[in-house]
């Protein structure tokens, strides 16, 4: 049977499986009960397992019968504080985490590659990297992993290396989408704390408001975006928390608040944190107070390399069909630590469409949303498409 053949015949086992993980969410680097059922999933399939020192990643070492180079497959496993609201009967037992991201589809994916490959070791020219990886939401999971020797896990790095996410709007069901390029945003976190001097709200004159400045950056901050940075080389500033005082006749001695940043190439990169930081300590000033502001770079752009998005998409158009293909217009804002990898491997980003087929894909809840919903029909295409892109991409450096 072909690989997608085969990965139909998986698709109840890897259900089960998503389900499992769906059912019992985990935040973060640690995840010992999501570790316990990835090990329990990739027992007897004659791997290398190798586990993490600071986190509960997993690393799979498949090796060929045929020598050859190395490939990476990567699968983030983590969920998110959501509290669930989809009303599904497998959904999370924590009120407080759910996968509302897919992650749990993409662990069940990976593994279910990783028994694909597993019974073609005979045709198999190189070796495979599974790469289990917690803390993709915000903890630099991936980073983490390549300090604790992801890439080298082989005995030589990986000559190219891929990603898939499932997308629970947007795309249609079963659709595969990737660009050549920056593929995600750079995610940045701006954090202003605002110090004057409190008193009472019947006297402003004789405090130091740091509240009405810290409103005024705020508003600053969306203006220099669009008077300073290039709309064709575009960047967001979202002001997501903001915290000051603790009753309404109180001027407090401090307001606080944080944004995340985004952009999309080393250029706007550097124009927004050297002017984010500068706007908003020139309005401290201007009013008479100082500004703690702290520019925290996380992830960076997540850059495609043109010939591995091209052969990934040959790939999809050659197991799945080229209608099942779509190259992407734009870059999508949001960011991955994905982009750690493609900085050190060529490779490629992909997304592939999961809105469940009754729903409207341009309207349902996206992700992150406490009501996302992903279709499991989606798992053994995604297995198949991770199988093949290790088989094709390590037949083509042999061939």
């Amino acid at each position: 049977m072909s690989v997608r053949e085969d990965a139909r015949s998986l698709h109840g086992d890897l259900v089960e499986l998503r389900h499992a993980l769906h059912t019992e969410p985990e935040i973060g680097l640690d995840l010992p009960r999501t570790q316990e059922k990835v090990l329990a999933a990739l027992d007897g399939l004659g791997l290398e397992i190798s586990t993490g020192d600071r986190l509960s990643s997993v690393t799979g070492v498949l090796r060929g019968d045929r020598p050859g180079p190395t490939v990476l497959l990567r699968g983030d496993m983590d969920a998110l504080p959501v509290g669930e609201r989809t009303g599904l009967d497998f959904a999370s037992r924590a009120e407080d985490r759910m996968h509302a991201c897919g992650h749990d589809l993409h662990t069940a994916m990976l593994v279910g590659a990783a028994r694909l490959l597993s019974a073609r070791r005979a045709e198999l020219a190189g070796t495979v990297v599974l790469m289990f990886q917690p803390g993709e939401e915000g903890y630099d999971g991936a980073g983490h992993m390549i300090g604790e020797g992801v890439l080298e896990a082989a005995g030589e790095r990986p000559v190219a290396a891929y990603a898939l996410h499932v997308s629970s709007a947007m795309h249609r069901c079963g659709t595969f989408t990737t660009r050549r390029g920056p593929a995600l945003a750079a995610s940045d976190v701006l954090r202003v704390t605002v110090r004057g001097a409190g008193g009472h709200g019947s006297a402003p004159y004789r405090a130091k408001d740091p509240i009405p400045a810290a409103c005024e950056m705020v508003t600053a901050l969306q203006t220099f975006v669009t008077r300073s940075i290039d709309p064709f080389d575009p960047v967001v500033i979202s002001v997501g928390t903001f915290h000051a005082g603790t009753i309404c006749n109180v001027i407090p001695d401090e307001a606080h608040f944080e944004a995340t940043v985004r952009s999309f190439s080393a250029g706007s990169h550097a124009r927004v944190k050297d002017g984010a930081v500068r706007v908003c300590r020139d309005i401290a000033s201007a009013h008479g107070l100082t500004a703690d502001v702290e520019f925290v770079e996380q992830y960076p752009v997540t850059v495609n390399h043109d010939a591995e998005a091209e052969f990934l998409a040959d790939v999809v158009a050659e197991v799945h069909g080229e209608e099942r293909f779509q190259w992407a217009p734009r870059p999508v804002a949001g960011a991955e630590d994905f982009s750690r990898v493609l900085e050190e491997v060529p490779g490629a980003f992909a997304f592939l469409g999961a809105c469940p087929p009754d729903r409207d894909f341009e309207q349902a809840p996206y992700n992150h949303s406490p009501l996302a919903v992903f279709d499991d029909s989606v798992l053994g295409d995604g297995a198949a498409l991770h199988a093949e892109l290790a088989l094709r991409r390590l037949a083509a450096e042999t061939a």
